[in-house]
């Protein structure tokens, strides 16, 4: 059994990490036309003219080989759940400075001698709108600054499920919101680095009526509501432009959510009111790009979870293409 040391990094982690690295390089203003896809993991802000539509899908496999515990040690996982996913993310800019936004996700999932899913299934459907409220100025060392804001519908299946595995959404609608920056430099030899950092919020705005076998851990019999907890994550960025085409990326992300609320009765007519665990994890991203020109790239990588409480050990392989029209 392998332990692992609860990470008592925080917000202060980044702050401290940035500063110290961009304190002692000679960063200047980015001078030549660095192309990007962007990083797996960070939000990219509103588009930069009116009328761009931006389709950029991905395709991820995700391979547990593990959990943590409430304490952070970790523990072999078996059997293991895994899943293969198309998230296509799309963003249109209805001005220079306001963009609108949707997620569509479609996953299928098995476990080894356990389930598989009814076929593919979709997810939640997350819009949002984007306003760029500052402008970034190089020579001055502003950033981009951009705010989100948005609700994700409950379209994923989430109650009355035939197997866990075709359970895709919480049946509850989610405000988010978040703020992201962006700001792009000049290192020694020309090359461009992008820095990003975000952090995004959720809380649910409504409760989802459940009845059976849902996504909220319940099963034949149970009828009563659930409710998810609070969520969010927070992370950087860093893109390194090795000439026009080719870029060095990584993300770096701490995810937290609240246990959900549940309430009702179950088969046996024995009152259910309970919240489940919290959780946190770690993750880092790295991946490489590739840009054929200013409106067409690729990106593939992997996204790894590291660290965690109450979460699984993953490995998420991905790569996705972002195209500009």
């Amino acid at each position: 059994m392998v332990r692992v040391s609860r990470p008592r990094c925080s917000r202060l982690f980044y702050a401290v990490l940035v500063g110290s690295v961009f304190t002692h390089l000679p960063l200047r203003p980015v001078q030549a036309a660095q192309w990007y896809t962007g990083s797996l993991v960070s939000p990219s802000g509103a588009k930069s003219h009116a009328g761009d539509l931006g389709v950029e899908p991905y395709y991820t496999y995700s391979q547990p080989v593990g959990s943590f515990a409430s304490n952070g040690t970790s523990h072999p996982l078996h059997p293991r759940q895994q899943s293969f996913s198309n998230s296509t993310l799309w963003k249109y800019g209805i001005t220079d400075d306001i963009s609108i936004q949707a997620h569509t996700v479609v996953s299928y999932g098995w476990k080894h001698a356990a389930s598989h899913s009814h076929g593919p299934q979709f997810g939640d459907f997350p819009v949002d709108f984007i306003w760029r409220f500052l402008h970034p100025d190089p020579r001055r060392f502003i950033p981009d600054l951009n705010l989100f804001a948005g609700v994700v519908m409950p379209t994923g299946a989430y109650s009355r499920l035939r197997t866990t595995q075709d359970g895709t959404g919480t049946g509850a609608y989610v405000f988010r919101m978040a703020i992201t920056s962006q700001s792009t430099y000049t290192l020694p030899g020309h090359h461009a680095l992008r820095l990003r950092v975000w952090n995004w919020w959720r809380r649910a705005l409504t409760s989802a009526r459940l009845h059976d076998a849902t996504t909220y851990g319940t099963s034949a019999g149970f009828h009563g509501t659930g409710r998810p907890g609070m969520s969010g994550q927070t992370g950087f960025s860093l893109e390194y432009g090795l000439n026009q085409r080719w870029v060095l990326a990584m993300d770096l992300a701490r995810d937290w959510g609240n246990g959900s609320h549940v309430k009702g009765w179950n088969a046996a007519g024995t009152r259910i009111n309970k919240i489940s665990a919290a959780s946190t994890d770690w993750q880092i991203a790295p991946a490489v790009e590739y840009n054929w020109n200013p409106r067409w790239g690729i990106i593939a990588g992997a996204a790894v979870y590291y660290a965690g409480h109450n979460t699984g050990i993953k490995v998420a392989p991905q790569f996705a293409v972002n195209a500009v029209f």
